[in-house]
């Protein structure tokens, strides 16, 4: 198997040590007009988890230096960002604003974005915040990273393949 082939377990045969290839690591976006919700696969490329909400600037570029240096510090082969769609699998403006910022992402990290389905997934955040207890007040500090960690975790189990319609589970590339 390739590099970063999925888990495969290889023999070193100089010393005999068993070595465990991971799979690449993932950042997770939802990308928001006011807040950037950000999550994080683990090494094994298998669970995503809710890392922090960036509070948006002024300007655009200071937002990607911020995800930009996030992406080094957890050393990450990819980025996935929320897809805004409407319900009916159309893109709307928010979706073309989303569309054009993970571009620049992209173009700024040298790393592949893949754009993933977001629909429902902030609905689904805050009913996850509000099943484990947490006062609806509280809920916008950490739901973006919540969404943030749904996306990823859905593009991590794969989804269902690009449809032209833009069907749940959509992977398209920036």
């Amino acid at each position: 198997m390739g590099a970063g082939g999925g888990g495969s377990r290889k023999l070193n045969e100089r010393n005999g040590i068993v070595q465990s290839r991971t799979r690449p690591r993932y950042l997770g976006l939802d990308v928001g007009n006011r807040r950037i919700g950000v999550a994080v696969s683990d090494e094994l490329g298998l669970t995503a988890r809710p890392v922090m909400t960036l509070e948006r600037k002024r300007r655009r570029r200071d937002d990607l230096r911020s995800l930009a240096r996030l992406c080094r510090r957890f050393d990450v082969a990819g980025i996935v960002v929320g897809h805004p769609l409407h319900l009916s699998g159309e893109a709307g403006t928010q979706a073309a604003k989303t569309r054009v910022f993970a571009v620049e992402l992209g173009e700024m990290t040298g790393l592949p974005i893949h754009l993933w389905d977001e629909r429902l997934t902030t609905r689904e955040a805050h009913r996850i915040l509000y099943e484990a207890g947490r006062a609806r007040q509280t809920h916008r500090k950490v739901v973006d990273q919540v969404a943030a960690a749904l996306i990823l975790q859905s593009f991590l189990e794969g989804g269902e393949p690009a449809t032209p319609g833009g069907g749940k589970g959509a992977r398209e590339q920036a």
